[in-house]
């Protein structure tokens, strides 16, 4: 079968392969055949090793498909099933799961040390222990989430995670108040999905800040009420709140310097929500005086902070109803041949969601 392959850490292409095969079929697990997968910012920083990943590895995590096999033990799902990956599945039984914290689960980092494919010769690694670049994959069973027929394959990937963990990031973790004033900065699909989340919410401001114009006019069709380039930021700042800073502030790039720029643009006894995924040697510095005396909240957001299976269902009854709109974030489409293409997209900013069509 075909799949997009990164060779070394490093590296910024892909190659195609038709010698792949999906590996691990048995007992709990099913085979997948993928239709749709998005591609995701952390899909870039698992290549550029900001995120840490084995290689060589399929990229890939954002996926929807149909179930082709099942395992034995496996009861709840079937051939023909439609499914969305969930790369982060909760296993019920850790303290995390049991404090209903289902999102900090490790369960589903324990398979991202086993190979998911191999080639001729070589084991091959899938991305957070999926890897949706590809045609075919075998996940745990608890890895594939029912879909209703009615939401398309590549709607289904988006909810996967750029959507849930955006838009959890506002509802869940930040839970902000009716008539609030927001800022989000770095307005990718994920950010994009986090502004969706504070108009649900009632926020009264809400500024999108980007360096790139394309998504800065897209926040705006989202539900932003302004939208700004970084540099204009200390401005608004000033001309929306009087200075005194945003009441909720989310940091969608995961990089200490707009973390810092986010925390100094949140107002005293505001919320910083940091949504971003960073690099493990890249350091926020708050000094101890600063930390007691504005009595800001920082709140990290790991996959939209919530539980994930309420998160899907809550995002499909929203898009049914026409409160959120999922099919706008899909400003292009390639096919898996031309995932460089797609990879240059989201390095340019030029796309919002780049669809893989499998």
């Amino acid at each position: 079968m075909r799949a997009a392959v990164l060779h070394e850490i490093g590296q910024d292409k892909l190659e195609v392969f038709d010698d792949v095969e999906a590996v691990g079929f048995g007992p709990g697990k099913v085979r997948i055949r993928v239709r749709a997968t998005g591609l995701c910012h952390s899909d870039l920083s698992a290549m550029n090793g900001v995120l840490p990943q084995p290689a060589p590895f399929v990229p890939g995590h954002e996926g929807a498909g149909e179930i082709t096999e099942v395992g034995d033990g496996v009861s709840h799902l079937k051939p023909g099933d439609r499914v969305v990956v969930c790369w982060l599945p909760a296993c019920g039984v850790c303290p995390a799961c049991k404090r209903g914290q289902t999102e900090l689960c490790l369960a589903g980092f324990m398979n991202a040390g086993a190979p998911n494919f191999k080639r001729p010769g070589k084991d091959v690694f899938g991305f957070a222990g999926t890897g949706t670049f590809t045609e075919e994959v075998v996940v745990d069973a608890g890895c594939a989430v029912p879909i209703p027929d009615d939401v398309p394959f590549d709607i289904a990937a988006l909810i996967g995670c750029g959507v849930t963990t955006g838009l959890g990031a506002a509802l869940n973790t930040a839970d902000l108040e009716a008539g609030s004033s927001v800022a989000v900065i770095g307005c990718g699909g994920v950010g994009i999905s986090a502004i969706q989340g504070a108009r649900l919410k009632g926020a009264a401001e809400i500024v999108a800040v980007d360096p790139v114009a394309s998504r800065r006019e897209a926040a705006l069709r989202f539900g932003a009420t302004k939208a700004v380039s970084p540099d204009e930021l200390a401005g608004l700042k000033q001309s929306v709140t009087g200075g005194e800073g945003f009441d909720y502030v989310f940091e969608v790039v995961g990089k200490s310097a707009t973390a810092r720029t986010a925390y100094e643009t949140t107002r005293r006894g505001g919320t910083l929500v940091v949504v971003g995924a960073g690099a493990m040697d890249d350091f926020l510095q708050l000094n101890m005086f600063e930390l007691f005396f504005d009595e800001k909240r920082i709140l990290p957001s790991m996959y939209g902070g919530g539980d994930v299976l309420r998160s899907y269902e809550r995002t499909v009854a929203l898009w049914r109803a026409g409160r959120i709109d999922l099919e706008g974030l899909i400003t292009h489409r390639v096919p898996l041949a031309e995932i460089n293409e797609a990879l240059d997209q989201m390095r340019t900013g030029t796309a919002l969601r780049t669809c893989i069509e499998i």
